[in-house]
C-alpha cells in the first residue's frame, strides 16, 4: 500500500491525505478497521469502518438484488414425426398450461434414423403447434435444426394481449381468424416465418441411430434482470 492515503472517517467525513501509520492509528483508536475502498486512486482511498458489518451489508445487498430479478422457467415438450394426434394434443395441452403459468416452452421434434431426411414433417408439426397455441403464445425463436432435432421456442403473450379466436367472415375459408394484440406477433406471420426461417433442402442421409424419446417435459431456469 502507498505510504500516504486519503482517509474517510467512520461517519463518511473527509479527513484528508494522511500517512498510512496515522490512518491505522485512527482506526485502532475507534476499535474499527482500515479498509482500502479505491486502490486505483492517487493517493489510494481508505475508510475507517467495521469490516464485519461491511461484509454483512454487502451480502444483504446482493441477496436483495437477486430477489428483484425476474426468473422465467423454460419447459420443453418433445414430439416425434410419428407422434399420433392424441399424444400430440396431450403435449400441446401441457404446453398451454406452462404458458398460462408464465413459462416459456421449447418444442422439440426428435428425429430417429432416416427420419432426419424428411424435416418437412417436423416443420408441419411445429406449424400445427403454433396454430393451436396462437391465442396464448408467440414464437420467440423460429425453428432451427440442432443435431438430430428441430427446436422452436414459444413465449406467453404479454398481459392484456391474449389473442381471442373469432370465426372467419368468409365461411368458405373454414379456419378461424386470430385477432392479435398490438404487443403480439400475428399467427399468420408466425406461420409464414416458419417457412422463411427454416431451410430444409438437401438434408443429408444418415445411418439409423437411436435418439432418446423422453416424453417428460424438461425444465430450464432462465433469469432476466
Amino acid at each position: 500500500m502507498a505510504p500516504r492515503v486519503r482517509l474517510i472517517g467512520a461517519n463518511g467525513e473527509q479527513l484528508g491525505v494522511v500517512s498510512l501509520r496515522e490512518a491505522l492509528n485512527a482506526a485502532r483508536e475507534q476499535g474499527l478497521d482500515l479498509v482500502e475502498v479505491a486502490s486505483n486512486a492517487d493517493p489510494p482511498v481508505c475508510k475507517v469502518l467495521d469490516y464485519g458489518k461491511f461484509q454483512y451489508l454487502q451480502m444483504k445487498k446482493h441477496r436483495e438484488a437477486r430477489k428483484s430479478q425476474k426468473v422465467t422457467e423454460v419447459k420443453e415438450i418433445r414430439l416425434r414425426p410419428k407422434t399420433d394426434d392424441y399424444h400430440q394434443g396431450f403435449k400441446v395441452k401441457q404446453a398451454r398450461r406452462f404458458l398460462a403459468a408464465g413459462m416459456k416452452v421449447k418444442v422439440r421434434i426428435q428425429f430417429r434414423g432416416r427420419e432426419i431426411t424428411h424435416p418437412e414433417i417436423g416443420r408441419e408439426q411445429l406449424k400445427e403447434v403454433v396454430e393451436e397455441l396462437a391465442d396464448v403464445a408467440v414464437v420467440e425463436q423460429h425453428p432451427n435444426m440442432e443435431g438430430r432435432s428441430m427446436l422452436m421456442v414459444m413465449a406467453p403473450l404479454a398481459a392484456g394481449a391474449v389473442q381471442h379466436a373469432r370465426p372467419a367472415a368468409d365461411a368458405s375459408r373454414g379456419a378461424p381468424v386470430v385477432a392479435a394484440g398490438d404487443a403480439s406477433e400475428p399467427a399468420d406471420a408466425a406461420l409464414d416465418d416458419l417457412d422463411d426461417d427454416l431451410d430444409i433442402g438437401g438434408a443429408p442421409e444418415t445411418d439409423d441411430g437411436d435418439v432418446d424419446d423422453t416424453d417428460d417435459a424438461a425444465t430450464t431456469p432462465e433469469t432476466t434482470t
